[in-house]
């Protein structure tokens, strides 16, 4: 009764919160972007929270929440326009959408099947805050009861679920989840400060920001990738009619969006699995609860139905262990929770006993945010599906200039666009030789969680086994809620474990991989995996190197069995995946000839500084590349900086220089 007393009136702080003018104003801008960045195929949550994060820091911390909710909200709708317009998985989560979205716009069915996949994501949307709602008001007892050893076990769920549920590969999954710790604990440790792995320099002395990593890993080689295809994102852009047939569709299959958006709370709150996963589940539940399955893949509406009620359902889901625990659901509740330390808040046990009103501020923010982003995507449909006929070449510079920018946000240096570079080129051979770059980034969110957990339990235990003995250790380490927890991960780990081997058998066939690619790559990594645990293990106090050489050498140990098994495995199977073979690529356009624009771009920053730089890239990029005339070459570059210049002003930004500003001293904005 206590409890209820305490939360009734943190829901109706709640309320007023999110309904201040000021409040709505920044939900609905975040919805604006959320929708602008969902459009372009394969950028999702994950880099549009990365390029949002460096805005945030100092806004008032209800208003920066709103932002961040309303542009996590709405992408899992807005992605659709992708899978449906161009047959393109808008993001992980919307690759089941394709198989029945583009047939269905190739008959000029496009705006039936938007209107059905908007309304059903609307309603897996609140769905999903509701149940979140239920389940704040439920687990907070519970969740109040956990102790540090059940927090870094459940750390140790989330990665082990990451490392065995993302990707096709257990072997890449583990080794990805890995690498992304190891990289995580770049720079001075947390318990007695010892530089690890920093090269000497000041850069790496805090590590790699989230910011330079999300975008790296996950920006930098969709838009790459794109730019190699050398054509519109989508070949036409004619949504025909049928928007109030796909509302009445969603209608006569209510109950199926009811149990796609259940199956969508579910998978979202186990860490790790999220968005890789929910589509295909939900695609599967459609097929297998229906009884007439011949237009399945054809153009079956209900197709579109199930896996859009699930991933946006999804999303209130991922919240559960985000916010409850401080376990990232996805990739883009990773970079979430980086986003709420910038704002002044801890995810975790602590959240919902201090920040209850804030708790439900993100869950009725996330409500808000799915109607009204269905409201916009319905109402700009036109002009949206227009935006995808233009050639992408046309709009990479404007996306690369606010990603360079967000990354020079990190901390404004050049070095920061030489991160953001060095860690795309990571990003590119994970995509090309399909390494799940999900586990990765969650490896890296959870790091340093995990090492203070570690760190914390050790010290506390040392310290109760000196006062109480053996039976005062054993009351700290054991609990009912541990060994609960322990056998969960171990049954988890065994049954993706052997549903990954499932998986991968049936995939082998259909693997256009050969084995020369994939192994250098392999040998690669275990080579930095080396010269880290090589510097690593050189620190002299103990409690600094045990993580990062226990991460290293688990990971190395994996990586051995991984080059052993591609050593025994023929060139068909999964294992050997390359998407260089599989993707409508130009051939005359490598990855390190597309990349040279945008490594051009650096070189110039270093000598001119950023805005000079930027200038020429885009003039000669639009000219060359882009194929446009100088006039509206010109006229674009204008206009792109105008933009860059008014946000950068009026977040009271600077710009990094080069050579040029050391030897002059010039005005803003061009230092």
């Amino acid at each position: 009764m206590d409890f209820f007393a305490t939360a009734l009136p943190a829901l109706g702080d709640a309320f007023s919160l999110i309904l201040a003018p000021e409040n709505l104003m920044y939900l609905v801008i975040g919805v604006v972007l959320g929708l602008s960045i969902g459009v372009f195929p394969g950028l999702g949550g994950i880099a549009g929270l990365s390029m949002l994060l460096p805005f945030i820091y100092g806004m008032d911390p209800v208003a920066g929440l709103a932002l961040m909710v309303g542009l996590v909200a709405v992408i899992p709708t807005s992605d659709t326009f992708a899978s449906v317009l161009m047959g393109i998985p808008g993001s992980s989560a919307s690759q089941a959408t394709v198989l029945d979205g583009f047939p269905l716009a190739k008959k000029g069915q496009a705006a039936r099947a938007l209107s059905a996949a908007f309304t059903s994501s609307l309603f897996g949307g609140l769905f999903g805050a509701a149940i979140l709602t239920v389940f704040v008001l439920i687990a907070r007892p519970i969740v109040l009861a956990f102790g540090i050893p059940e927090l870094l076990l459940l750390t140790l769920f989330g990665l082990s679920m990451v490392g065995v549920l993302a990707g096709t590969s257990l072997l890449k999954g583990l080794i990805a989840a890995g690498l992304g710790m190891m990289i995580g604990a770049i720079g001075e440790a947390p318990a007695q400060g010892s530089p690890r792995m920093d090269m000497e320099t000041w850069y790496l002395q805090d590590g790699l920001a989230l910011v330079i990593v999300g975008l790296g890993i996950f920006a930098i080689p969709e838009i790459i990738t794109l730019l190699r295809q050398d054509k519109p994102i989508a070949k036409g852009a004619v949504l025909g009619n049928g928007w109030r047939q796909g509302m009445q569709d969603w209608w006569l299959n209510k109950w199926l969006s009811l149990r796609c958006s259940f199956l969508g709370v579910v998978i979202g709150v186990i860490p790790g699995l999220g968005g890789s996963v929910v589509d295909w589940i939900a695609y599967g539940h459609t097929v297998q609860t229906v009884k007439d399955t011949s237009d399945f893949g054809k153009g079956d509406i209900r197709g579109v139905i199930g896996p859009e009620s699930s991933n946006n359902a999804k999303e209130g889901g991922g919240l559960v262990p985000t916010l409850l625990f401080g376990i990232p659901g996805s990739g883009s509740m990773a970079v979430f929770i980086g986003g709420l330390i910038l704002l002044g808040y801890e995810a975790g046990p602590q959240m919902i006993t201090n920040d209850l009103d804030i708790t439900y501020t993100i869950v009725w923010s996330l409500a808000l945010a799915n109607v009204v982003g269905a409201g916009l995507c319905i109402f700009l449909s036109g002009g949206i599906a227009r935006l995808t006929a233009i050639p992408f070449p046309t709009l990479a510079p404007f996306l690369f200039m606010m990603i360079a920018f967000a990354a020079f946000q990190s901390k404004q240096t050049p070095w920061d666009l030489v991160a953001l570079i060095g860690v795309g080129i990571l990003g590119l051979y994970m995509r090309r030789f399909e390494w799940p770059r999900p586990a990765f980034l969650i490896g890296f969110v959870l790091a340093d969680q995990a090492e203070v957990y570690t760190y914390q339990v050790t010290q506390i235990a040392n310290v109760r086994l000196k006062l109480k003995g053996m039976e005062g250790l054993m009351d700290y380490l054991i609990s009912t809620t541990g060994i609960i927890l322990l056998v969960i991960i171990v049954v988890s780990v065994y049954l993706g474990a052997k549903n990954k081997f499932k998986l991968s058998s049936v995939a082998a066939e259909q693997s256009t991989g050969s084995k020369r690619g994939p192994m250098i790559f392999t040998l690669m990594l275990m080579a930095f995996g080396a010269l880290y645990l090589q510097q690593v293990i050189a620190i002299n106090i103990i409690i600094d190197k045990v993580f990062p050489v226990t991460m290293a050498c688990i990971t190395l140990f994996f990586g051995a069995v991984l080059l052993l098994r591609m050593r025994m495995l023929p060139e068909t199977a999964s294992i050997f995946a390359d998407t260089e073979r599989g993707e409508d690529l130009n051939a005359t356009r490598t990855m390190w000839a597309t990349l040279a624009w945008f490594i051009g771009l650096l070189a110039g920053t270093l000598i001119t500084g950023f805005i000079i730089a930027l200038t020429v890239f885009m003039l000669v990029f639009f000219r060359l590349r882009a194929g446009l005339s100088w006039y509206r070459s010109s006229a674009l570059t204008v206009m792109s900086l105008t933009i860059l210049l008014i946000i950068a002003g009026a977040l009271n930004r600077d710009f990094p220089g080069g050579l040029l500003q050391e030897m002059f001293k010039l005005p803003w904005p061009f230092t």
